[in-house]
């Protein structure tokens, strides 16, 4: 895989990108002149002909995304495609992109110019529809009922049909003389030859045969009927074709169009300018010219423009449009923010920390857009089958023609049979059954902070039965929380609060700073502490209020002659039996409380786990820490105390997971720091929490980009979705062939009948994986 150097490539970018380690470079090329899936079929085999050239073409995208050897060019890439008789271009950024980094993947030339280029192409594609059905709805009309065939209606039918056929046909035309003249038979050929074939014979029976004659009738059936040739008329086969597969050509644009809205709307989020801090003045800048450590303003209301740190100012900050999150966090100096979400409240400060492709967002991009542009195994078949599909057609065709005239000695009935199997064997439905379901199912994984890595990972959450959790940031915060306060009588809890989270504020222990967090959120502002002292350790000493306070391990109170009482020592059990850490605390030469501090579970884990049970998977905890904090961690999510491993050094997780695998069961890992890495990597399915680390992120399938537990449901519960509703598209496509080919060839449909049935079977396709934009997260 290449590599892309930060802050040169944006997300998306087809720039060629090449690593040390890795001598091969990536480059993606948008594709022009594909109509259906075995012209992508024919690109990517032309492709991978190539010496030390590995690609991937997909038709939806309309995308070729290709690895390459040091001595190819991608002049070279773009030439092979050409003489395979398609257009190819690297995409180029916008002129702001260029001139600076960008903050965001909106400043993409890629994306907008690809954008508008399917604006035009859907603009003409609709114009051209609509003057062929104007022309050819008379044409359909006046051949289906007697009633309109007026005395030389043939001729008017005639001279309305000409332009459908040249006009309204000619992508088709033009494309199948393309493929023609580099040896190649794709959908085009067979709805050109089909077209051409019924246009031809009618005009033949016109000029040359009895079809011409004034006072001619002619009666329409669904089946194949047996009439004198030189009479029978193909005009409203020619023109209703052609209507039905332009029509249908439409509306799958459109609603290709609408399956990758997601991922344009996620390359649309970020700000397009900021107000930048410079020499004491504010200054309002594209957010391509932002660089790391530019200090900028967000004010209530607008886009932050990058990922950075707060550095003034307190303030809520809507992060729904990136996570899905529906609840603002609440951050001040010293907290991370990401681009593209939105400042609710006051105004902040922000030092950038990551600009153009490091940011979140660009991230997010580049992952959604190298899934949609993966293929699933099924899909694979489905390539190679379409790759074969029409020279079998052709080839089926000829068979159906000579076979009627054999049987039936039928003419008439041989060409309308022959002329229908042409028309109904369209491989679309197989070339679009994959990438439109990957592109709406990962848009909308965007949408709610779910990003699937890839097509493969689909496959792997249909077998996965257990699901490993790593303790520390997963299933807890990661992060030490004071849970509760013992006293002795005649002393209350906010004294306590009050001057041990005095005392502990001075430490940067982080059982120090989660006493004094609590404290300050509970009794306001702390007094300060004089005198203080830091025994390693043991404890920690000084004067708060003029009282001689003390706090750390029992030990430390009991050397100073300040014995826990009955009631704390209770309490100090009960902690330490639940595997919680007892801060003793005394005062004026006496014990007065206890605090009992523990990592704080999320509060989400609890109902994480029991969907995650709900999908049939199995949860087992896994941490480094000792049997007593885990067993209450599980006993407090519900999870089963022998699916519970502790005391795991963190080189040992994948293990853990390979004896699982070993046992027979399919395993999924939630983790989100460094030594999960390996065990990530190692599962059949790795989740990584997006709070946790860049390594944890780059070693999973799925990322969770807010540190919430339940979205691993969701996300298993969208690529099973996914993935159930691709297997449902390649099976109405299989399906529809196999049925469609047999009725056709045995003169069971009219030409007419089987293109408007070709045209929809993609038009259904699509539609089917738009139902994907209706999922719904669990997680509020």
């Amino acid at each position: 895989m290449s590599t892309v150097v930060p802050g040169t490539d944006l997300p998306g970018s087809t720039r060629p990108t090449r690593s040390a380690a890795d001598p091969r470079a990536g480059v993606e090329l948008v594709i022009g002149g594909m109509t259906c899936a075995s012209c992508a079929a024919r690109v990517e085999k032309k492709l991978n002909r190539m010496d030390g050239v590995e690609a991937t073409v997909n038709y939806a995208t309309e995308k070729a995304s290709v690895s390459y050897a040091p001595e190819v060019s991608v002049e070279d890439l773009i030439a092979t495609i050409e003489k395979t008789g398609y257009s190819a271009q690297v995409p180029r950024p916008e002129p702001e992109a260029v001139s600076g980094e960008s903050a965001g993947p909106e400043s993409s030339g890629a994306q907008s110019a690809g954008a508008q280029s399917a604006d035009e192409e859907s603009a003409a594609l609709r114009r051209r529809l609509l003057l062929t059905v104007a022309l050819g709805l008379p044409v359909v009309l006046m051949a289906m009922v007697p009633a309109f065939q007026f005395r030389n209606w043939q001729w008017l039918s005639f001279a309305l049909t000409g332009p459908v056929v040249a006009y309204g046909g000619l992508p088709f035309h033009r494309a199948a003389w393309t493929n023609l003249r580099h040896g190649a038979a794709t959908m085009d050929t067979l709805v050109s030859l089909g077209t051409l074939a019924a246009f031809g014979w009618s005009t033949w029976a016109l000029f040359l045969g009895t079809a011409g004659m004034p006072g001619m009738t002619h009666a329409f059936s669904f089946a194949l009927s047996s009439t004198d040739a030189s009479s029978a008329l193909y005009l409203e086969t020619a023109a209703g074709v052609t209507a039905f597969i332009l029509l249908g050509r439409y509306l799958e644009a459109r609603a290709k169009r609408r399956a990758g809205a997601a991922l344009h709307a996620l390359l649309s989020l970020g700000a397009k300018d900021a107000t930048v801090l410079r020499d004491g003045r504010e200054i309002r800048v594209p957010v391509s010219a932002l660089a790391v450590g530019d200090l900028f303003v967000v004010r209530p209301g607008e886009k932050i423009a990058t990922d950075g740190v707060v550095v003034e100012g307190s303030s809520a900050v809507d992060t729904s449009l990136l996570t899905g999150e529906s609840v603002p966090t609440e951050v001040s100096p010293g907290d991370a923010v990401t681009g593209a979400t939105v400042n609710s409240g006051g105004r902040l400060a922000v030092r950038a920390t990551l600009v153009g492709a490091d940011t979140q967002l660009a991230r997010m991009a580049r992952l959604v857009e190298d899934a949609q542009n993966g293929k699933a195994a099924a899909q694979r078949l489905a390539d190679r089958i379409s790759a074969v599909f029409v020279p079998v057609v052709l080839v089926l065709a000829v068979a159906t023609l000579v076979s009627w005239l054999l049987v039936s000695g039928s003419a008439t009935e041989a060409f309308t049979a022959a002329v229908a199997v042409l028309i109904i064997a369209c491989p679309c439905a197989l070339g679009l059954a994959t990438p439109t379901a990957l592109m709406v199912g990962t848009g909308r994984g965007a949408q709610l902070g779910i990003l699937i890595k890839g097509p493969e990972v689909l496959e792997s959450t249909r077998a996965v039965d257990t699901v490993v959790l790593d303790k520390t940031g997963t299933v807890t915060t990661g992060q030490m929380a004071l849970l509760s306060v013992h006293t002795v009588e005649g002393v209350s809890e906010t004294e306590v609060l009050r001057l041990a989270g005095s005392l502990e504020h001075a430490s940067e222990h982080p059982i120090a700073r989660a006493v004094a967090q609590a404290a300050a959120e509970r009794t306001g502002a702390l007094p300060p502490v004089a005198d203080f002292r830091n025994v390693p350790g043991l404890g920690v000493r000084g004067v708060v209020e003029g009282h001689a306070v003390v706090a750390g391990r029992e030990q430390f109170l009991a050397d100073l002659a300040q014995q826990l009482p009955e009631p704390l020592l209770v309490a100090r059990d009960q902690a330490e039996q639940a595997g919680y850490t007892a801060v003793a605390v005394g005062w004026d030469g006496a014990a007065k409380a206890v605090l009992v501090v523990a990592d704080a579970v999320r509060p989400t884990s609890a109902e994480a786990v029991r969907r995650l049970r709900a999908l049939g998977l199995t949860p087992v905890l896994l941490t480094g820490d000792n049997r007593a904090v885990a067993a209450s961690v599980a006993r407090q999510v519900g999870i089963d105390p022998e699916r519970v491993v502790a005391e795991v050094l963190p080189e040992d997780k994948a293990a853990v997971v390979r004896a699982l695998q070993a046992e027979g069961r399919t395993v999924a890992m939630v983790g989100d720091g460094v030594n999960d890495a390996a065990a990530l990597a190692q599962a059949d399915l790795g989740l990584a929490m997006g709070t946790g680390t860049d390594a944890a992120i780059e070693a999973a399938d799925l990322t969770l980009v807010r540190g919430d537990l339940r979205a691993a449901a969701d996300a298993i519960r969208l690529s099973r979705r996914t993935l159930a509703t691709i297997k449902g598209n390649l099976l109405w496509a299989f399906g529809y062939n196999v049925a469609a080919l047999p009725l056709a060839a045995f003169g069971l449909l009219n030409p007419m009948i089987a293109g408007a049935a070709m045209a929809f079977s993609s038009v259904f396709v699509v539609s089917n994986s738009l139902r994907l934009r209706r999922f719904r997260a669990l997680t509020d």
